[in-house]
């Protein structure tokens, strides 16, 4: 180990960036954070991840409670559709329903 090191050209953060996501500071309701707690242990996956997904799902619905499209443009990032994205979402559920159904001690397959 050397006696000193040089940190004048050093970036606070993260050492790795990741790609399309942001770290964001938000206050959400405890009840909210608890039913999170509890989908996720039941789901295993992380809250965080849980709450992520339930708000992509919203937001990609048809419809919001307005009534108006929640997708305005059509297309989201490399030219995919909302409906195209909706659609692999539904398959992606249902492998990961698939492999929970496996995953179960007494599962046939």
């Amino acid at each position: 180990m050397k006696d000193e090191y040089d940190f004048s050209n050093a970036k606070r953060g993260a050492v790795a960036p990741t790609k399309g996501k942001t770290r964001i500071t938000i206050m959400l309701d405890d009840a909210v954070i608890e039913a999170a707690r509890a989908r996720a242990e039941s789901e295993g996956f992380g809250y965080q991840t849980v709450i992520n997904n339930t708000l992509r799902q919203v937001l990609l619905s048809s419809k919001g409670k307005t009534g108006e499209p929640a997708a305005t443009t059509g297309h989201l990032k490399k030219g995919l559709s909302t409906s195209e994205l909706k659609s692999l979402e539904k398959k992606l559920s249902e492998a990961l329903n698939e492999i929970h159904r496996v995953m179960e001690p007494d599962a046939r397959p």
